[in-house]
């Protein structure tokens, strides 16, 4: 049974992982989601795995189950797969779920029946058609000790980086996420939108902010904050802030209210840290 793989979501996270897994010699087995289309597709993305629509007792066959759903279908999954194993029960087996908030005690129900319960959160982005790099990347993991210590292996087995965290920490460190991809994105989005007002082809738009976002970044690798800021919040500016307050009223009120929420978010920061 070791090295044996069952996946409850067949999504990006759940397919990605499959078949990193996959490539490193774990055999998968069941690979379940409500559609049958989409089951079938993930079976193909990872080249292995039986599709499947429904939690059956073949799932228990895998020592390994990764509950790959959206978070709020975590506990309802847990539930379900509890009355699965009513019979067998789940002890040797581990069960991770992939949610980067949610805490492994949204597995509860498979704990009382054997199972030893964890959660793993790959801090990546999985894009559509796109093969995730793991190799670096922070996996977030906290739960009971041997589905932790079985985490930890898989995260050094995808060449990433395990972190231990506090459930109690796990929707701050997620929330940190959301502004280093999905804020950064709304962001430079934005900004795109601003450029193309300014009478730019999306094109042009994307690549100019493309190049200084770039250089933002290798000057925060290289450099951290305090010596990055630059533009007019840093420069005490005011003049040049209110100018840009005045175009922004000429666009969806989003647009302003998030210019002026980074604008005081930055001048705690820079307060910060010039202590």
């Amino acid at each position: 049974m070791k090295r044996t793989l069952a996946i409850i979501g067949a999504g990006r996270v759940g397919r990605g992982l499959g078949r990193r897994l996959a490539e490193r010699g774990w055999t998968v087995g069941p690979v379940v989601s409500r559609s049958p289309r989409t089951a079938r597709a993930a079976a193909r993305a990872i080249s292995g795995g039986r599709p499947l629509q429904a939690l059956v007792p073949e799932i228990l066959r895998a020592h390994l189950i990764l509950i790959a759903v959206p978070d709020d279908a975590i506990a309802s999954v847990a539930r379900r797969l509890a009355k699965v194993a009513a019979h067998e029960g789940l002890a040797g087996h581990v069960v991770l779920h992939t949610s980067g908030a949610v805490p492994s005690t949204a597995l509860a129900p498979l704990a009382r029946r054997g199972a030893s319960v964890a959660s793993m959160h790959p801090l990546q982005t999985f894009a559509p058609g796109v093969r995730p790099r793991l190799e670096g990347v922070t996996f977030a993991i906290e739960g009971q000790t041997s589905a932790c210590r079985l985490a930890r292996s898989l995260a050094h087995e995808l060449g990433a980086k395990p972190v231990l965290i506090h459930p109690e920490a796990k929707a701050l460190y997620h929330a940190a996420g959301a502004f280093a991809s999905p804020h950064l994105l709304a962001a430079l989005a934005a900004g795109a939108a601003m450029l193309e007002k300014a009478g730019f082809r999306e094109r042009d738009a994307r690549a100019a902010l493309l190049r200084l976002a770039r250089q933002t970044l290798e000057n925060y690798e290289r450099l951290g904050a305090a010596r990055s800021w630059t533009g007019p919040v840093s420069r005490g500016d005011r003049a040049t802030i209110r100018r840009h307050e005045g175009a922004l009223k000429k666009l969806p009120r989003e647009f302003l209210a998030a210019y002026r929420a980074l604008t005081n978010l930055q001048l705690r920061l820079l307060r910060s840290a010039a202590r």
